[in-house]
């Protein structure tokens, strides 16, 4: 029936999500596009984010799931879009996802085929403090990773032309499956403010994690830096792309 939207799977608030980006060269990117997607550029560029934020009163088919529901995540992520008759749906690939305990990332990796690891992880959120820091840590390979920023000014709702709108409002995941085919998924969220970050840091071994081809951008300055406040969000259950 047209309309109709798969059910809940996933309900939770997603609060300070600190979001650092860099331009990559497409051609990195092309071998891990999702079939029936295509790269999402923003002003000709082609971006990856390493996005921190804290889950809130998580559930899982309605049901809040004991010593799991307030947690950190860390991903790297990149932007596509998907033609779905006269819609354009934008939308994130994950590359990988950081998470405190195993549980998680089993059912995230079982459910949906995304890229979760556990790791041990921990946060340091003082953005009401003058100025306002955020912090997200985690240990990978016996070494304390963390990316850190101060932010600046009062938060506000982005121009919805600027690269900030562009990053926070891509409101699908795509995910490659182990036959090959494509899963969709729905994020429902309202409009973010976001902070200006007046100072960034990524202190991690990128190449350990997440490859040599990931580790050259994030080397870089990011091209921009922001914090959103975040909101309660819904994520719907996954439906594979119906494909030409």
């Amino acid at each position: 029936m047209q309309g109709l939207q798969p059910p809940r799977f996933l309900t939770a608030r997603w609060i300070h999500l600190a979001m650092a980006n860099y331009e990559v060269d497409p051609a990195e990117l092309l071998p891990l596009v999702p079939e029936g997607t295509e790269l999402d550029f923003c002003s000709g560029k082609c971006f990856v984010s390493v996005v921190g934020f804290q889950f809130l009163d998580t559930r899982v088919l309605g049901i809040p799931v004991p010593f799991h529901r307030d947690f950190e995540e860390v991903n790297l992520r990149f932007y596509v879009k998907r033609k779905v008759g006269a819609e354009i749906r934008r939308g994130v690939v994950f590359v990988k996802e950081i998470v405190p305990r195993r549980a998680l990332a089993w059912v995230a990796n079982a459910v949906y085929n995304e890229k979760y690891v556990a790791l041990p992880m921990s946060h340091d959120d003082r953005l009401s403090d003058s100025p306002g820091t955020l912090t997200y840590s985690w240990r990978h390979h016996g070494e304390w990773s963390r990316l850190g920023v101060t932010i600046e000014g009062d938060a506000y709702l982005p121009d919805e032309t600027s690269e900030a709108a562009f990053i926070t409002e891509h409101y699908w995941g795509y995910t490659v499956q182990r036959d090959g085919s494509t899963l969709e998924y729905k994020v429902e969220h309202p409009r973010w403010n976001v902070w200006r970050c007046a100072r960034q840091e990524l202190d991690c071994n990128a190449a350990a994690l997440y490859g040599s081809a990931f580790a050259r951008c994030l080397a870089a300055e990011p091209t921009s830096c922001f914090v959103a406040d975040g909101s309660e969000i819904v994520v719907r259950r996954g439906t594979r792309c119906e494909l030409p």
